[in-house]
């Protein structure tokens, strides 16, 4: 009799403890291993420059510093000046931070930016589809286009494409940016030379060394703005579309949104204007 009461209640038991849910049997010293392994894995991870700069309260700024009115280094002070150089100041106000410039070329610009050399790329830099497969752009900041500049007397002798590419005309260029390849686009016929310094091309074209560069709208502008003696050809109307923005390390879509936000604001609250008109009226 006792033997049959028995063999039940063990049965029993054996049931409760098969519905049970398993014990963790993971030593604390691999359940440790684990957490610190988690931590690691975070800590490798690629942080967004929208924390970074804050932290690190530098915001480091790619720029040629010989293209006005966007930047311009000073040979003599080293000091940068720009509508460019406003807007980094102001960007990195935004992100409790100071812009730090960091010297590039038009031919180093994208490199130098994916290098992790700089955080941003500034100073008038053209939205481009060769540019873009490297780098991300930021929301535009103005639309330009490539037009002549000429010695006043000549403007008319330059309206088009084919009054300038012919023999004997003398087309100067600055290296490694966007006015160098539409000119060897679009030149077949002209005599192209590539002047090194960009930021005394111009008197090139005075001195009568050379008779058209094609820039920027914006550029030619300016230049005839401070050089009486040059004049901008049909600025309002310039041989191609472009637009101007800022280059930013591919892959960052939080820093991406951050600074396209701060670009909108700037460009319809009227502090990019303001900026711009400093230089240009």
């Amino acid at each position: 009799m006792k033997r049959a009461a028995i063999l039940p209640a063990l049965a029993c038991l054996l049931a409760l403890t098969a519905a049970a849910p398993a014990a963790s049997h993971t030593p604390a010293s691999t359940a440790g291993t684990a957490t610190a392994a988690g931590a690691q894995r975070d800590r490798q991870r690629p942080a967004t420059l929208l924390d970074a700069v804050p932290r690190r309260g530098v915001l480091r700024v790619c720029t040629t510093g010989d293209y006005r009115p966007f930047s311009y280094r000073d040979p003599a002070t080293g000091r940068y000046r720009g509508v460019d150089i406003d807007m980094a100041r102001d960007l990195a106000k935004s992100l409790d931070a100071t812009a730090r410039y960091t010297p590039t070329t038009w031919g180093g610009l994208v490199g130098d930016l994916t290098s992790g050399r700089c955080d941003i790329g500034m100073g008038g830099v053209s939205i481009t589809l060769a540019r873009a497969r490297s780098v991300y752009f930021s929301e535009p900041t103005r639309t330009d286009g490539k037009t002549p500049i000429v010695r006043c007397a000549d403007q008319d002798k330059y309206r088009t494409l084919d009054q300038i590419d012919r023999p004997g005309t003398r087309v100067v260029v600055n290296p490694g940016g966007t006015n160098e390849q539409f000119a060897r686009a679009h030149l077949k016929r002209a005599t192209l030379t590539v002047h090194p310094d960009n930021t005394t091309i111009f008197d090139e074209i005075i001195a009568g060394r050379a008779d058209v560069m094609m820039t920027d709208a914006s550029e030619t502008r300016y230049q005839a703005k401070i050089h009486p003696q040059l004049c901008a050809v049909h600025p309002d109307k310039p041989f191609t579309f472009s637009e101007k923005g800022y280059a930013l390390p591919r892959g960052d879509d939080q820093f991406k949104a951050y600074v396209d936000q701060w670009v909108h604001l700037a460009t319809h609250d009227g502090t990019y204007r303001k900026y711009e008109d400093a230089w240009m009226k």
